[in-house]
C-alpha cells in the first residue's frame, strides 16, 4: 500500500515531488499526483522550491493505458484523471516557487506536459519526449495544448502535435522546451536538486513576483505590463527581500534571504 511519503518529501527547502514510478511502467503515478497536490495546496512556509521527478527509467511515459482500456466507462473515466491532474497543474501554476523538473528518459503525454509546466526542465543526453496522444487516438491534457504554443510558437507545435513527433534532448533544448542538458543521464536528478536547492535559498518574493509577471503577460498589453511592472517595484522595494537585497549589494556582500517573505 503506497503512503504519501513515497511520493513528497522536503529537503533543504525543496519539495520533490514523484510523478512516476517504475512500479507503475513509469507510467503517471495518480497516487504522486494526489499527494504532490496536496503538497501544493497546503505548502509549507520552508518550501522555496518545487522539483518534479520520476521513479524509474523514465521521467514519466505517460497515461497507464492498460488501465484506460480496463475502465468501464473509458470516456467518464479519462475525464476524471484528466480532471484530477489538472488540479495538479493548476496547483503549480498558482505556487509562489519556482518549479523545475528533472526530465530523464521519456517524457511522453502527460510528462511532456509536465515538463512543459515547469518553469526551469533540464534533461539529460538521453532524454526524449514525445506529445504520445495522436498515438492511442487521443487529444492533449495537461495543459500542453496551452503551453506548448508558448514554449516553441504556434506553427511548431502544430507539427509537433500533429505529426507526434519525438524530440530528441538537443530539439527539445533548441526549442526551449529543456532549459538545459546535464553532462550525462545519471546526473540529471542532481543538476536538477542542486539548482532548485540554489533557487529555494534565493529572494523568494522575487520570484513569486517574476512568475506572476510572466504569467499575466499572456494576456495584458504593454500598458497594463508595465503599470503591472512597476506596482510590482515599488512592493518589492518596501519588502524585507527588496531592502536585504539593495543593502547587501550596497555593503559589498552576499544577501540573506533565509526567513524573508
Amino acid at each position: 500500500m503506497s503512503t504519501e511519503a513515497e511520493y513528497v518529501r522536503i529537503d533543504d527547502g525543496v519539495l520533490e515531488i514523484t510523478l512516476s514510478t517504475a512500479a507503475k511502467g513509469t507510467s503517471l503515478d495518480f497516487a504522486g499526483v494526489a499527494a504532490g497536490t496536496a503538497a501544493l495546496e497546503a505548502l509549507k512556509p520552508e518550501v522555496g522550491a518545487v522539483l518534479l521527478t520520476g521513479a524509474g527509467p523514465n521521467f514519466c511515459a505517460g497515461g497507464d493505458v492498460r488501465d484506460f482500456a480496463a475502465a468501464e466507462d473509458r470516456a467518464a473515466h479519462l475525464y476524471n484523471l484528466a480532471d484530477t491532474l489538472h488540479i495538479l497543474v493548476r496547483a503549480l501554476d498558482s505556487a509562489p516557487v519556482p518549479v523545475i523538473a528533472a526530465v530523464h528518459g521519456w517524457a511522453a503525454g502527460a510528462g511532456m506536459s509536465l515538463v512543459c509546466a515547469a518553469d526551469i526542465a533540464i534533461g539529460g543526453p538521453g532524454t526524449r519526449m514525445r506529445p504520445a496522444y495522436p498515438g492511442v487516438g487521443l487529444s492533449p491534457d495537461g495543459g500542453m495544448s496551452w503551453t506548448l504554443p508558448r514554449l516553441v510558437g504556434a506553427a511548431k507545435a502544430r507539427e509537433i502535435l500533429l505529426t507526434d513527433a519525438v524530440l530528441d534532448a538537443a530539439e527539445a533544448q533548441g526549442l526551449g522546451i529543456l532549459a538545459r542538458i546535464a553532462e550525462d543521464d545519471e546526473s540529471v536528478l542532481g543538476a536538477a536538486r542542486e539548482l532548485a536547492r540554489t533557487l529555494a535559498r534565493g529572494p523568494r518574493a522575487s520570484y513569486a513576483s517574476i512568475r506572476s509577471l510572466l504569467s499575466k503577460s499572456a494576456t495584458a498589453t504593454l500598458s497594463e505590463q508595465l503599470d503591472a511592472e512597476r506596482d510590482a517595484m515599488g512592493a518589492a522595494a518596501g519588502s524585507p527581500t527588496g531592502r536585504e537585497g539593495v543593502d547587501a549589494f550596497l555593503a559589498k556582500r552576499a544577501p540573506d534571504y533565509s526567513g524573508l517573505a
